[in-house]
């Protein structure tokens, strides 16, 4: 069987070296010693000033809002996990939808202004499948309307946008480590941001709000990670280069055999660095999408319609004519990508591919 993913496991004996010094120190919360070793590496890697390990993506979502002290209207993309709106929801603003670039699959930074009005409070972002927004017109809107940015990178872990770390556009950009992701702690996220202010405001947002053991500096929730899943980091961290060049020639040789099929795949913003976290196509129809998915499956493979439905589909927002979005989520599907996915796997979904679109 085939899946869309495999979530990419170190060595047994690199992991439970890491979990001996936990037995050791009998420290598994509370930010031990591994979670800010693991904090510190990602820093350095990322090129980042301020990063911030949480217990998962979601909740990296939640707090961002927070510190940024968000209310109101909060304009976001609905060709996303669901994660993104549902976070807006739950701290009790409303989502705004935008339309995505169908090229691009991003939000349309184009048709923001059109939707802001006296309750906006932010942009909520989606860089997609590894391609950034277009960080630099959603940060002119911003200053413009004094609006902050927040960016959902889940799907951006290492990627440089103009050789710098697309994580420092924005007042904050989240990230997700979680299992099917290229680094990955089991479950977990990050929060990243460049201002000092800010990021003392998620620190204790992510605490309870303590302010020591007996004190409080305000409102917070349990954000904590714990040492088992910052040892799993920790882990997979030394392989990350692996990681990257595994899933890169995985995607050549999917670009290569699927070159002349009647797909096509989003446009990389130009000046993007990516790290190969999926691989999207999008088909001519949904009829035909349904007929390569249903073949593949019959081959115990199994892609993913990702993102499907649109956001704007949930019964909990408000109905938006999104047609870009609803159109390309009808029609977009992620072939199977993970380390060590083999080159006879790839040219089998390949042929599978070529049999019902060719």
């Amino acid at each position: 069987m085939i899946n869309v993913t495999q979530t990419f496991l170190p060595p047994l004996e690199e992991y439970t070296a890491y979990l001996e010094r936990i037995w050791k120190s009998k420290w598994l919360t509370n930010r031990g010693e591994l979670v800010q070793e693991m904090e510190a590496k990602l820093k350095d890697f990322l090129s980042v000033k301020h990063l911030l390990a949480v217990n998962n993506g979601t909740i990296a979502l939640q707090i961002a809002i927070k510190a940024l002290a968000l209310q109101g209207e909060i304009i976001t993309t609905p060709f996303s996990y669901v994660a993104t709106v549902s976070s807006i929801v739950w701290e009790n603003c409303q989502p705004v939808f935008v339309d995505i670039d169908e090229n691009y699959l991003t939000v349309d930074e184009t048709k923001i202004e059109e939707v802001i009005t006296d309750k906006t409070s932010a942009i909520l972002a989606t860089h997609v499948y590894g391609n950034p927004c277009n960080v630099e017109a959603i940060q002119a809107i911003a200053e413009k309307h004094n609006l902050k940015v927040i960016y959902d990178a889940a799907h951006c872990f290492g990627v440089k946008y103009k050789n710098e770390s697309v994580l420092n556009w924005g007042d904050v950009s989240t990230l997700s480590f979680h299992a099917t992701k290229l680094f990955h702690t089991g479950e977990g996220g990050g929060i990243v941001c460049r201002d000092e202010e800010i990021a003392d405001k998620i620190f204790y947002h992510h605490n309870f709000g303590h302010k020591g053991t007996e004190e409080f500096f305000g409102l917070g929730i349990n954000g904590k990670m714990s040492e088992l899943n910052a040892a799993m980091g920790l882990a997979v961290f030394p392989h990350l280069e692996r990681i990257i060049a595994d899933r890169k020639n995985a995607c050549a040789l999917y670009d290569s055999l699927l070159s002349e099929v009647d797909l096509r795949k989003p446009i990389l913003r130009q000046g993007t660095e990516e790290t190969f976290s999926y691989y999207p196509v999008v088909f001519p129809t949904e009829a035909r999408l349904l007929e390569v998915q249903e073949k593949l499956n019959q081959s115990e493979i199994f892609p993913r319609r990702y993102f499907f439905p649109s956001l704007g589909r949930l019964p909990y927002v408000g109905k938006s004519e999104l047609p870009i979005t609803d159109d390309v989520c009808r029609r977009v599907m992620c072939l199977p990508l993970f380390v060590e996915i083999g080159e006879e796997n790839i040219f089998r979904i390949c042929q599978i591919i070529k049999s019902c679109v060719l």
